[in-house]
């Protein structure tokens, strides 16, 4: 096997039936149109083609199709990008391959042609289990359907991701610990809790300025962040990422510890982003964010990406300190010299005193009191020498 640097591969499918009101991916509605995704699919392949000149060999750990909504794509289509990229690059034994889907009764009829097409991992966007919280996110499926989907999901794939919200209008510690526990029961083996964030232009960013959509506070988002750490961590999952819980090392996602742990990453599909490292620089690449664009860019360049930027030695440094404190094993201090922090840094020294990064001579880690205040210590530290 080669001994070439690991990398990951992202694909993004845009498609989705419905735009959830929180959501400011790049995402477009499903019209249905098998031709124009046909063209997208045989794009996305062209791309991953050309960005394979670019990698040079490599060992791939993780294929990740993303979104989007990915589970309305044919699972032959999905099959066929999956054999390519193991092609392309010389997969891992233990190679990862993840498909995002939503859990309506249609999607999950498709389950056993992903399996079969090379999906061996389930991100499976639940969300909420009631309904009247999964109406108010605009979801097209109920909470019936989701349980359904995730314990059918359970026995198909070899490993299963849930993926819930939180934070949400009216929501009370005690009911958020219930639905944990609930979610523990249908069998995943990796829970996702992301706490509702309002993004600038989207529906629910609308709703908050009009008065008609009151989020908790902070006080009331800490003490369901510690909620979610309580639950978890007593059903035997570790918080290994802020969002992330897994039971167990080997259920930790490989692919988002690509992106945590600063390797390359090919990215194809639409809006697609990908980080290359080519003669020693790292590189930010952005794909074409329109279907259509993309596909025209792949015919006229061979590649989707409209932009690939050179990061500088101090931009490389700040990504690193960005992904590398959202992981318990944070970051090397040799990866982050740009930014001139070392153990004995006052910033650091400073942080470390009121428990929010952990005494270690070796890596920047945040504590757990550090995370929950993690956006504000991640600009301290960014910022500490220009202070």
């Amino acid at each position: 096997m080669s001994e070439a640097p690991p990398l990951g591969v992202y694909v993004h499918w845009p498609y989705c039936a419905r735009i959830c009101p929180y959501c400011d991916f790049n995402v477009f509605r499903d019209r249905g149109r098998r031709d124009e995704q046909a063209a997208l699919k045989a794009a996305i392949l062209d791309d991953l083609r050309a960005q394979r000149a670019l990698t040079g060999e490599r060992n791939l750990v993780s294929v990740f199709l993303g979104g989007g909504t990915p589970s309305l794509m044919d699972p032959d289509w999905a099959g066929e990008i999956i054999a390519l990229a193991r092609t392309l690059w010389t997969p891992t034994a233990d190679l990862e391959v993840s498909l995002e889907a939503n859990p309506t009764d249609a999607e999950a009829s498709r389950y056993a042609g992903f399996a079969a097409a090379g999906v061996n991992r389930l991100s499976l966007g639940l969300q909420a289990l009631d309904d009247p919280t999964l109406k108010m996110l605009g979801r097209d499926h109920g909470a019936d359907e989701a349980r359904r989907a995730a314990r059918l999901a359970a026995g198909v794939f070899p490993r299963l991701s849930i993926d819930l919200i939180y934070a949400r209008p009216g929501q009370t510690p005690w009911a958020w610990a219930a639905e944990l526990a609930e979610a523990v029961d249908l069998g995943a083996e990796h829970i996702s809790p992301y706490q509702l964030t309002i993004e600038a232009g989207t529906a629910f960013d609308r709703a908050v300025r009009r008065g008609t959509l009151v989020p908790p506070g902070e006080d009331l988002a800490a003490v369901l962040f510690e909620t979610t750490q309580a639950v978890l961590e007593a059903a035997g999952f570790d918080a290994y990422e802020v969002s992330n819980h897994a039971r167990g090392e080997a259920a930790r996602s490989r692919h988002n510890l690509v992106y945590w742990q600063g390797l390359d990453y090919v990215g194809a599909g639409p809006g697609a982003h990908g980080r290359l490292t080519r003669g020693g620089v790292r590189h930010a690449t952005h794909a074409a964010a329109r279907p259509a664009d993309y596909v025209a860019r792949v015919a006229q360049t061979g590649r989707g990406f409209a932009t690939s930027e050179a990061l500088s030695e101090l931009e490389a440094a700040e990504e690193r300190l960005l992904a590398g404190l959202r992981i318990d094993d944070g970051v090397a201090y040799a990866q982050l010299e740009a930014l001139g922090l070392t153990p004995d840094h006052p910033e650091v020294a400073a942080l470390t005193r009121q428990g929010l990064v952990a005494e270690d001579g070796l890596r920047l880690r945040a504590t757990r009191a550090g995370r929950l205040v993690l956006d504000a210590l991640t600009m301290r530290l960014a910022l500490a020498e220009q202070g």
